[in-house]
């Protein structure tokens, strides 16, 4: 924010403003100093500069501070803090610096008056600001007193991660004043505490944000002028009780009863009752209308900590991409710690900005009218004219694979397929379709190498998403879109929602569950497509085992082609939940059809040593590592994959069929290893069409035990 703090300063009269990395140095009058302190939206704390000292250690420190003149500023009955910010410092705990000052300062005072002011954390009479880099330390006065972001209206213990002078930032930026000005309105969809609506009042009826504040950290300080700061406070009055009057509509609306009650009451205590109104609903239920013709939507939705948490919210995203299509005209400034998700808004906007909400670094998306019905023209049958030519690229790639992957899918009888695999670099993503009940295309996005800038990686991945349900033809909410970051194990297993939302589809005979929030995958890997068929036609009256299971899929083509007994064997409760399902969808219950949760490399080892169960045909389809908490070791494929074959082995039945495959790139089998056995690599040979790009996708081999 320091070019819009620069911007301000410059207004509020200041000369030889220089922005720099952590905030903005200028020079002025005290007249200057208080408007900064009143009328600044975006400053945090405005530093009167005294000295810059020697420290390279604390009684160095303690000399240079006892020497300035203190009684200058403060009573020598009143009271003071000390506050220290450190950058490698020589002296390097900050908490012994800010009593070296304390101590030199009390002691000044005793020397000299026989008296000695106090410490005072809260709300002291002035507050002395201390920074510490190398050997050397500035000494200031903090002239605000406390943050600047504390304008004094917000209720006390109400959650509130937007900071004020930060949603003021975020107002400024997105072009608020101007909109204000030409009479459009402000629309916050999810308002919680109603910061960015009292901001957007506060910046549209010209009132200054400092207004509130009963205190500074000036008011006590010596040198300072009462009648000025008067003054000034008048002016201030006057502006707002001219400003009120001519308010554009400022709108809110939230789901949460709790944060409606604290944005009515820091609305109140900002003297805006009547001039914002906030109301009860939930925009993933019903989108709000439009308060005017033209304005702008400025939100701060959620954006998950967790996962899981994360993949949930992707819906309540996709519908702020619905409120800009409802409220042409609009503008949009959404503003997210989670830029994945700003992707499911499926709108092309302006580069996003960087901010900072304390530590937690975050971006703003902003998108205009334009832009909008660009990303819009789901009728058309090419892109929007406005779209970049990669967008236009990427659209007409999709449509050349639909025309004849699609006719080799019919062909083939085939309902589940991958559309495009990062045919064009430019844009990293895997899509794949989905045919049950309606069309559903699952998409992911590898994750970019740090080369990559990831502003163009997000603009790239905005077109992309804009232009799907185009090319397919089907609304977005039949869109799933996911982050495929480099997985280890049974990583690309664990829970991201919990919506428990299924679908049923097809693959040749069998009827399949997949599920395309609640995990990374969908339940069905689609590149062992071929592989699965090759076990249905192997599993007639055999008894089958399915090891590292997930749902069971194999399981079900076993069953179909034919399986005297099934067992299927997985550490995850869930997923065994998941293969009973596939299974009875299909008819298979009873007891020829087992399930068993346990640790396969153990239960393994143990069925080995045990000799007692025997298996005509096992698919053996391990993770590349693990290291899960029910494990008592990790496993590493690469590692362990000797014995985890040599005991699968020894639970087939002579002439027995092991399958055996991977997806671990650089995989090496380690025949030497395995000498005496029949193995036979299937890898060319289970691969489908549809992942022809990426033969890498797994590895496969027929190992047959002797007749």
């Amino acid at each position: 924010m320091p070019q819009l703090l620069a911007a301000e300063l410059h207004r509020l009269g200041a000369s030889k403003v220089v922005p720099a990395n952590t905030g903005v140095a200028f020079e002025g009058g005290l007249e200057t100093a208080y408007r900064a302190c009143l009328w600044s939206r975006t400053a945090s704390r405005i530093l009167l500069p005294l000295t810059t000292v020697k420290a390279a250690t604390p009684e160095q420190l303690y000399e240079e501070i006892r020497a300035i003149r203190w009684e200058k500023h403060l009573f020598s009955d009143g009271s003071f803090a000390v506050e220290v910010k450190s950058a490698n410092a020589t002296i390097g705990h900050s908490k012994y610096a800010a009593l070296t000052v304390k101590d030199a300062v009390v002691d000044r005072f005793r020397e000299r008056f026989d008296e000695r002011p106090s410490v005072e954390l809260e709300s002291p009479d002035i507050r002395i600001h201390l920074q510490l880099r190398l050997d050397r330390a500035r000494i200031s006065l903090d002239l605000s007193g406390s943050s600047l972001h504390r304008r004094g209206y917000r209720v006390e213990g109400v959650l509130a991660p937007l900071k004020e002078n930060l949603a003021a930032a975020i107002l400024l930026e997105a072009g608020w004043p101007g909109i204000a000005r030409n009479g459009g309105a402000l629309l916050d969809p999810m308002c919680g505490s109603g910061t960015l609506l009292i901001e957007g009042a506060l910046i549209a009826a010209d009132i200054a944000p400092g207004l509130y504040r009963d205190y500074y950290g000036f008011l006590r300080w010596r040198r300072h002028d009462e009648t000025l700061w008067q003054k000034l406070l008048e002016e201030a009055e006057q502006r707002r009780t001219a400003g009120v009057k001519q308010l554009p509509p400022i709108i809110g609306y939230d789901a949460d009863p709790a944060s409606l009650r604290a944005s009515e009451e820091n609305i109140l205590r900002a003297g805006l009752e009547g001039h914002i109104k906030v109301s009860l609903q939930d925009l993933e239920q019903q989108l709000p209308e439009a308060p005017a013709e033209h304005g702008l939507i400025a939100t701060n939705p959620p954006y998950g900590e967790r996962l899981g948490e994360v993949q949930a919210l992707r819906s309540l995203y996709s519908r702020i991409g619905e409120l800009m299509h409802a409220l042409p005209g609009w503008q949009l400034a959404l503003f997210t710690a989670n830029p994945e998700l700003a992707a499911h808004v499926g709108l092309r906007g302006r580069k996003p900005l960087t901010l900072f909400n304390g530590p937690l670094e975050c971006q703003l998306f902003r998108y205009d009218p334009a832009q909008t019905t660009a990303a819009r023209g789901a009728e058309s049958a090419q892109p929007a004219a406005s779209a970049s030519e990669g967008a236009q690229m990427f659209a007409n790639r999709l449509r050349k694979n639909l025309k004849n992957l699609g006719k080799w899918a019919r062909r083939e009888g085939i309902d589940c397929y991958r559309l495009y695999d990062a045919d064009l670099p430019e844009y990293a993503l895997a899509i794949d379709l989905y045919q049950g009940d309606k069309l559903w295309a699952h998409v992911q996005e590898y994750q970019a190498p740090r080369t990559v800038d990831p502003d163009k990686a997000m603009q790239r991945l905005q077109e992309a998403l804009a232009v799907l349900p185009e090319v397919l033809q089907i609304p977005r909410e039949q869109i799933h879109f996911k982050v495929r970051r480099k997985q280890k194990g049974s990583a690309q297993y664990e829970k991201q929602a919990d919506t428990r939302h299924f679908h049923e589809v097809r693959e040749g005979n069998c009827r399949l569950l997949v599920n395309f929030t609640d995990y990374l995958d969908t339940g069905l890997f689609l590149d062992h497509r071929i592989t699965r068929q090759m076990i249905e036609e192997e599993a007639r009256d055999r008894h089958f085992l399915n090891l590292f299971a997930y749902t069971g899929a194999a399981t079900v083509h076993a069953a179909v082609g034919g399986a005297r007994t099934t067992t299927t064997v997985d550490m995850s409760n869930t997923y065994l939940e998941w293969a009973r399902r596939n299974m009875a969808l299909n008819g298979y219950r009873g007891q020829q059809h087992s399930f068993i949760q346990a640790d396969c490399t153990r239960w393994l080892e143990q069925e080995a040593k045990r000799g007692k169960q025997r298996f005509d045909l096992i698919f053996l389809d391990p993770p590349t590592f693990s290291s899960s908490k029910r494990m008592e070791e990790s496993f590493d494929i690469q590692r362990d994959h000797v014995s985890l074959i040599r005991n699968a082995m020894a639970l087939l039945s002579p002439g027995g069929l092991l399958i055996f495959s991977n997806n671990f790139r650089r995989f090496k089998l380690d025949r030497e290893a395995l000498s005496g056995l029949n193995i036979e690599e299937l890898s060319e040979r289970t691969l489908p069409r549809d992942f022809a790009r990426n033969p890498h996708i797994h590895r496969c081999w027929k190992i047959r035990a002797p007749a």
